[in-house]
């Protein structure tokens, strides 16, 4: 195709290879003209309808030709040429009319229609619905400090396109033609770009939208999809999940990771509940949907090569912030490596597991009950280290965090040995569980390093 570029989706590619049993490839053209339509529609148009193979310049560009693939090999192909030019261009015709129609009508005139398209019979119309989605994005603009009124804006005109005549023969294009009708209108580029940008991530490892507006609109969506759905009881099951819920969580999870947003699971997910307040329908699924968001994590986690193990230290911890997760792993990962590390992990899941045995919860450390040479010098160790601990932690840096408790490793390690935790003296009893009360909020801190010990 000399300079051009071939578009060849894998599933086209299939379709095309079952479909011939000699293949011959001859190039097409149509009139340029129909390149005044989005190329998203031409190109739709060209692979659904004809299974045409559309080509594109090095910058991504529609050309006006396009490849076909023949079962017929002749020396004179020009009758196989124009025969597909001449099928082709009442479809473009088609695209261009869609076009040409929907413009003359502004997405923000459409979004009344919405009223009588329905949603679900237990949640209203897809009106209903876009007036949450668009309480729910001035929230979160809100708690980010970004613009509330291109939130509110991109939210409200985000569903509109679907009742326009070209969304309406491609529904693939949803999104797509909003962004080119909003700009048409002359709405805001960010409020454009982020009616086009709501639905990503759309699959696995695609692009993340643009933040501020297109990120808040997404995360509004998907919420609402997300915490409606399963209030209906219709969670997925198995392999079962109609209105993939899998992806809009890990679509909330990784905007929450690889865009730093300073949010917290809980508030998102207390905030859209609030905007089903009244419906006789809907029980709050906020704890199941905690449980799943923080099961997706690990899996999107373990995709990401960090291993099983320091996956789980960090986020058995029910992490509420995801800003500052990758911090935490790589932190447990190296230390993980330290030589300390085993010791240390061993030694606070011994811990954990006496505080759970522990009827009454420990008070604080009276020094002065510290009979022991080795829980005094821990009680040392743990003032010495407590500062560094505290920094480190406030600054972020976690890695250093759990450096400065590998120093405490000799002394914990002499504590078990020596010190009977479980005195038959009430007071000691209760002086020593506080200490590892409070030697186990120290170690973790970062992390439950205790997921560390095999």
């Amino acid at each position: 195709a000399g300079d051009d570029n071939i578009l060849m989706p894998a599933a086209l590619l299939d379709e095309v290879t079952a479909l011939v049993e000699w293949p011959v490839v001859y190039r097409c053209l149509f009139d340029d003209e129909f390149l005044m339509v989005p190329q998203e529609c031409l190109i739709l148009t060209m692979q659904t309808n004809q299974k045409y193979f559309a080509l594109t310049d090095q910058a991504g560009k529609l050309r006006s030709r396009f490849l076909i693939v023949s079962n017929i090999q002749t020396a004179d192909p020009g009758n196989i040429i124009r025969g597909n030019e001449r099928v082709i261009r009442p479809r473009l015709s088609d695209a261009k009319f869609f076009f040409e129609q929907d413009k003359k009508r502004p997405l923000f005139d459409r979004v009344a229609g919405l009223g009588a398209v329905v949603y679900h019979n237990k949640l209203g119309s897809q009106a209903e619905r876009n007036r949450r989605v668009v309480a729910l994005a001035i929230a979160i603009a809100k708690s980010l400090g970004t613009g509330e009124k291109l939130a509110e804006r991109a939210a409200l005109l985000s569903k509109a396109d679907l009742l326009t005549d070209m969304v309406g023969e491609f529904p693939e294009l949803q999104g797509t033609m909003g962004t080119y009708y909003a700009r048409h209108d002359g709405e805001p580029d960010e409020v454009a770009i982020a009616i086009g940008e709501h639905y990503q991530p759309r699959f696995a490892g695609d692009a993340l939208p643009s933040p501020p507006t297109g990120t808040v609109v997404a995360l509004a969506d998907k919420l609402e999809t997300l915490v409606c759905i399963w209030a209906i009881w219709l969670a997925p099951t198995g392999d079962i999940d109609p209105f993939a819920l899998r992806r809009h969580a890990l679509g909330v999870l990784r905007m929450l990771i690889e865009q730093r947003l300073a949010l917290s699971l809980s508030h998102l997910l207390a905030i859209t509940v609030e905007r089903f307040h009244g419906n006789a329908h809907f029980t709050s699924p906020e704890t199941e949907l905690m449980v799943f968001l923080h099961d997706r994590l690990r899996g999107l986690l373990r995709d990401r090569g960090y291993s099983q193990d320091a996956v789980e230290a960090v986020v058995s911890k029910a992490p509420d912030r995801l800003d500052d997760i990758v911090e935490r792993l790589d932190a447990v990962t190296a230390f993980a490596a330290l030589p300390e590390a085993t010791s240390l992990a061993a030694a606070n899941k011994r811990i954990s597991n006496i505080l759970k045995k522990t009827e009454t919860a420990p008070g604080e450390i009276n020094p002065t009950l510290l009979h022991e040479p080795a829980e005094q010098r821990l009680f040392g160790a743990m003032a010495d280290t407590r500062h560094e601990v505290d920094q480190s932690y406030a600054a972020g840096d976690f890695s250093r965090t759990l450096k400065a408790l590998a120093a405490l490793r000799d002394d914990v390690d002499a504590f078990f040995n020596d010190v009977m935790v479980m005195a038959e003296d009430t007071a000691l009893r209760t002086n020593r569980l506080a200490l590892l009360n409070t030697l186990h909020g120290m170690m973790t801190r970062v992390a439950d390093i205790s997921k560390l010990a095999t």
